[in-house]
């Protein structure tokens, strides 16, 4: 199993308001309560100034794990990969 990487698609993501973790997802009509994070990368430095640095989280929901990218400079979510097998918890 491993995540599809595709074309960046715009979300609307309720994020926790400590720490800004993802909880919820909505993508269309759809909404995917996120049950576990899996992973966290945040790119500081990795972009010059005008793009602004991201963060990358994967998560899971149920039924899908997604890759969640938050730009810090648009403040826009995108899901930028997804695998649909993921296994019980």
């Amino acid at each position: 199993m491993a995540i599809v990487r595709m074309d960046p698609v715009n979300v609307r993501v309720r994020a926790a308001w400590l720490d800004g973790s993802p909880r919820e997802i909505t993508w269309g009509d759809v909404r995917l309560p996120v049950t576990r994070l899996t992973a966290v990368r945040r790119e500081i430095s990795a972009f010059r100034a005008a793009v602004g640095p991201r963060t990358y989280f994967e998560v899971e929901t149920p039924g899908v794990k997604l890759a969640l990218c938050y730009t810090h400079r648009s403040r826009r979510w995108t899901v930028n990969g997804v695998d649909e097998e993921v296994g019980p918890a």
